[in-house]
């Protein structure tokens, strides 16, 4: 507490009692009951008063207060955690058989002993593991390897469905295991908004989950809405049997069955954590036998897709919790517990046409379009075709059935041509010659497997595409302009290339819009539904967000050269690429006056890019673009943020997570002291910089190559930081 701090007075504190205990409450009926007592704005109001009370007088802010669900906590590196209890992988099998096998089995190694099992449903997304004592959250670990994971206390606590204070009855000390999912209709919002803001949507439920638990700002984990589904209770040996013997204090009475008694079975512990207030689903069934758990598997294959999130299969449990210590455990998977997991579900469905969409850099993308078919809990019309040589190997004909698989994805996939439906006077389907856009004939570069339109000046997809490519956030970081707002000034004949964006006036934005219909998810790869088919888009530019591009392309005028010349978005030139070639040449004069085979002895950039780059600038619309860009004040000379040549020469590969730096940070400072970051070990390796968590395969690599290890505190050391 501060020393010169106001005390809080006991009317603050009782009031922040009094909204903590209502905002607890509300929260749990709406995300454990589905139900909502007040409407949003009267809870936000009532969160925002007890944010502002904790802000006024930190003291009373506690670690289990509900705005801690609003997150705010900042980690550049995640603590690793070694498991009090080894998160062991359950054996998988996608066999019947083998489910009858582990049966067989289990029951010969209990030889009489009476028992049955539990069935549930096995979450697709990232186990974790949550430490309480007392009654409170003091810790969220990831699985890991098993044995070590990664502290992330910090999101885990904005996850509504994680309690931070237990109520009712429960242990001392346990840990509560489970699975963060992410689900279906909170991942399609935030999807949808990613494209709104010129993102790439992410792929699938899991994966953006994972990614989600390990984001550094914890408020922006609040933002994905995840949900964490509990599947274990552990307690550490010795807390059953103090449990029995002592009572616990909130123990019932009167012939109440005990929380030890409830804690003897699997299935008595995941009803136990309900009624601490953690989100159990309800689809748990105890079984007897093998006909049942085979009756549980065959409803959960069909019935799947009708769940708010994904599965990809069932668990079987031995369901008695002291038998667990009688079948033991293998080396990776305990013996009382098995998941059969489903297969990916296949339709076939005819293919009405194959259409044709432009990327940003020209490649042209198939795209199948299919008759609407129900698969994986969504109506799938469209599917991508990959390329022209998948084409070729699928050996498409006029109305083909196609064979359509999802399993885990969201994404659905074509896996093949089903010939039971081929006519026998189908004329075969050739990939397009010209660009669907503008008519240009295609070309494709050796050893590519896209075809590509090279009018990238003239083609619709690809100046918009351009466009937004510029303003990206690892370009010149403009996020007043996304996708939509591009498409309003492309349309109002304000802006065709990247340089008339810094010759809009306040005057032209200031209610600039329109109104239209646009069919949800056009143009994207992802699974639709005949549900919000059409939408009515009112896009209109008030005052403020006038104020807010032109501020906006104003401050990107100090974006370094080298994010410039990856704005520009010359083809085969990413991130690094434009780093070298802005470090070599020095200024936009330079690099534009180079010939090929000088741009090809650039370090890392080889003769295709150099090709490329060199007719880049040899076009002179391009050279006008630049010289506009550079008469508006973009940066386009590099600067030397070399800070000494204690690593000149030397070439140092990164692999781990340190203490005093992230990722980007340290690389940043290899360059900046003289040496280079390299991804790859090679003979070429001066030094292996490890951390925490060290990539297995490069450490192998380094060993066999005899390549020295440095440690970030010995780097530190090499450039002359100094730790604290």
């Amino acid at each position: 507490m501060d020393l010169f701090s106001t005390p809080a007075p006991e009317s603050a504190r009782k009031r922040v009692q009094e909204l903590t205990q209502l905002v607890d409450h509300y929260n749990y009926e709406y995300y454990m009951n589905d139900t909502s007592l007040v409407s949003d704005f009267e809870f936000d109001a009532l969160l925002r008063e007890l944010m502002d009370l904790e802000h006024q007088y930190p003291e009373l802010a506690l670690p289990t207060s509900p705005t801690k669900r609003v997150g705010g906590e900042v980690n550049k590196t995640f603590r690793q955690v070694t498991h009090r209890f080894p998160m062991l992988s359950l054996g998988n099998t996608y066999s019947i058989e083998e489910i009858e096998d582990f049966e067989t089995r289990t029951r010969k190694l209990l030889d009489g002993v009476p028992f049955s099992y539990t069935c549930e449903l096995k979450y697709d997304g990232v186990a974790i593991g949550l430490t309480y004592r007392h009654g409170q959250l003091v810790q969220a670990v990831t699985r890991g390897n098993g044995t070590v994971g990664d502290d992330i206390t910090a999101n885990a606590r904005t996850i509504p469905t994680i309690p931070l204070r237990l109520r009712g009855k429960y242990p001392d000390d346990f840990e509560a295991r489970g699975e963060v999912v992410y689900p279906f209709e909170a991942f399609e919002a935030m999807n949808r908004q990613r494209v709104a803001e010129g993102e790439a949507p992410f792929a699938n439920p899991r994966n953006a989950a994972s990614g989600s638990l390990k984001l550094q700002d914890s408020a922006e984990c609040a933002k994905r809405k995840l949900m964490f589904c509990m599947y274990f209770m552990m307690l550490p040996s010795g807390e059953l049997e103090s449990l029995q013997q002592e009572g616990n204090n909130n123990a019932g009475e009167g012939g109440e069955t005990s929380l030890a008694e409830g804690l003897a079975t699997h299935s008595g512990r995941l009803a136990a954590a309900k009624q601490m207030g953690f989100k159990v689903q309800p689809y748990i069934r105890e079984c007897k036998d093998i006909d049942e758990i085979k009756s549980f598997i065959d409803y959960w294959d069909k019935e799947r897709w009708n769940l708010p999130f994904g599965i990809d299969g069932v668990v079987i449990k031995v369901n008695q919790t002291p038998l667990w210590d009688m079948l033991g455990t293998t080396a990776k998977s305990p013996r009382w517990a098995i998941a059969y997991k489903f297969k990916a579900e296949r339709v076939s469905t005819p293919l009405l046409s194959v259409s044709y969409q432009v990327g940003r850099t020209g490649v042209v993308t198939p795209v199948a379009n299919m008759k609407p078919v129900w698969l994986g809990g969504t109506t799938v019309k469209r599917a991508t075709l990959n390329n022209a040589d998948f084409m070729a190997k699928l050996d498409l004909h006029e109305g083909d059935h196609l064979l359509v698989e999802k399993g885990g994805e969201i994404i659905p996939k074509i896996v093949g041509v089903d010939m039971d439906f081929r006519r026998s006077d189908a004329a075969p389907i050739a990939y397009t010659a010209v660009c669907p856009v503008c008519g240009t004939p295609l070309v494709r570069a050796e050893g590519e497997a896209g075809y590509y339109c090279p009018n990238s000046d003239g083609c619709l997809p690809q100046l918009l595409g351009h466009l937004e490519h510029f303003v990206s956030r690892k370009a010149m970081d403009i996020d007043s302009l996304g996708s939509e707002r591009l498409k309003l000034l492309y349309d109002a004949g304000l802006v065709r290339n990247v340089a008339d964006l810094y010759d809009l006036k306040r005057e032209q934005l200031i209610g600039l819009g329109r109104v239209d219909s646009t069919s949800q998810g056009e143009g994207l790869l992802m699974d639709e539904t005949d549900a919000s088919s059409s939408t009515t888009v009112t896009a209109t530019i008030q005052q403020k967000g006038a104020d807010n591009i032109l501020n906006a392309l104003e401050q990107s005028k100090q974006v370094p050269f080298e994010r410039v010349l990856f704005a520009l978005g010359i083809r085969y030139v990413g991130e690094v690429g434009a780093k070298k070639l802005a470090r070599h040449f020095g200024n936009i004069d330079a690099l534009m006056s180079a010939g090929a085979e000088e741009l090809a002895q650039v370090e890392d950039v080889g003769e295709v890019t150099a090709q490329t780059v060199y007719q880049y600038f040899s076009e002179p619309e391009h050279r006008l673009i630049v010289q506009r860009l550079k008469a508006a004040g973009l940066q386009m000379e590099a600067v030397d943020t070399r800070v000494g040549n204690a690593l000149e020469g030397m070439t140092i590969v990164v692999s781990g997570v340190f203490k005093h730096f992230s990722r980007d940070e340290i690389k940043a400072s290899i360059e900046q002291n003289g040496g280079k970051a390299s991804g790859s070990i090679s003979g070429k390796t001066t030094y292996f910089l490890t951390g925490e968590k060290v990539g297995p395969e490069k450490m192998k690599k380094a060993e066999k190559l005899s390549i020295p290890l440095l440690t970030e505190e010995q780097y530190m050391d090499m450039i002359g930081m100094k730790t604290e």
